[in-house]
């Protein structure tokens, strides 16, 4: 089973809320995630050109490699029977305004970050996605889950600290 490869951008407008999308189409129709997209991995793009087209493509948004930085991974095994995932996460550090206009894939809001529990989110992203964009200025992170079994596993496999007593 191959992987499919994403990524995901966290855009802010200049209070701080945090751009959602409300997705009409799989995967996660009905919920609440951060614009991105699958990887052209037929184009060769890079998870840093994925990030900037996607955002592009949904937001109108026009990004620098230089106006995103990758704070974690997210490795997902068979998850939900839609196969296995490699998720990117980006921070932009570029604001948006005001809201993008709808798009086909959704509608935006903005929301705080106390707010975002609290929404349909992918379950999954309660776990994995949402802890993880709290440290983000902690330094690089990655995370591997593992779907396969009824008992989920989810092991830090990189973070700021590890490797510090090697």
């Amino acid at each position: 089973m191959n992987y499919k490869i994403s990524c995901l951008v966290f855009i802010r407008n200049p209070e701080g809320k945090i751009l959602l999308l409300n997705r009409k189409r799989e995967p996660n129709k009905g919920f609440w995630s951060p614009p991105g997209g699958k990887l052209n991995m037929l184009a060769g793009e890079s998870p840093v050109e994925c990030a900037r087209r996607e955002t592009m493509e949904e937001t109108n948004l026009l990004l620098r490699d230089e106006d995103i930085q990758f704070f974690a991974y997210v490795s997902e095994k068979e998850y939900f029977g839609t196969g296995n995932w490699l998720m990117f996460l980006f921070d932009s550090r570029v604001t948006l305004d005001k809201l993008p206009n709808d798009i086909s894939e959704g509608t935006f809001a903005f929301f705080g970050r106390d707010e975002i529990d609290n929404l349909k989110i992918p379950p999954t992203d309660h776990q994995l996605v949402w802890p993880l964009y709290d440290k983000k200025n902690d330094g690089f992170w990655g995370v591997r889950a593992d779907f396969s079994k009824p008992e989920h596993k989810i092991k830090v496999e990189a973070s700021p600290n590890k490797g510090d007593n090697a």
